[in-house]
């Protein structure tokens, strides 16, 4: 074989390769699969909720552009126990159920301050109940809500300084205050 025969076939491999790929990979959505656990309303829900606990500001995009609420039902889906899943949707159950107690009106018609006032009522509540072996549903809201926030594709690159290019390393760089932290 010579040289060239030798090159035309490694790129037609590689070029195979990568193509085969490309068009394998396009039929991919972004589907939550939630195995009956969430309905869509409660995604919405969710969402609503992480919009509440990381909103939208001049600087930096809400949890609901991060699509929050649909992470929030996969690794709850996905990751929990079933005591967890269990605590979960009770929680989430509980909180449109309380707030029609409190406000006459589910939680997707509160206004943000009346959401904020329910919310640090969680909040108070997971507080008290921090040594307890299993954990408070809005302790697992709020884990959710910012590791799937602060992962996801605005909150990295809008909420964060983001270098998509990193160069050299450097391990000592005073800090600001006020500045946003890195990714």
């Amino acid at each position: 074989m010579k040289r060239r025969e030798a090159i035309a076939y490694t790129a037609t491999i590689i070029g195979g390769t990568l193509v085969g790929t490309n068009v394998l990979l396009s039929g991919c959505k972004a589907e939550v699969h939630t195995d009956g656990l969430f309905s869509e309303n409660d995604i919405l829900l969710l969402d609503e909720i992480g919009e509440a606990i990381l909103p939208k500001t001049e600087q930096s995009p809400g949890a609901k552009e991060a699509q929050i609420g649909a992470f929030i039902a996969l690794m709850v889906t996905d990751c929990y126990d079933e005591k967890q899943q269990a605590i979960f949707l009770a929680g989430l159950a509980e909180v449109d159920k309380r707030s029609k107690s409190t406000y006459s009106k589910g939680f997707l018609n509160l206004t943000p301050a009346q959401r904020i006032e329910l919310l640090n009522g969680f909040d108070l509540e997971a507080q008290k109940t921090a040594e307890d072996a299993l954990p408070h549903f809005f302790t697992l809201m709020k884990d959710l809500t910012k590791q799937g926030y602060f992962s996801s594709e605005p909150g990295v690159t809008m909420a964060l300084r983001y270098n998509p290019i990193p160069g050299r390393f450097d391990g000592c760089v005073d800090y600001v205050a006020g500045e946003r932290a890195w990714y």
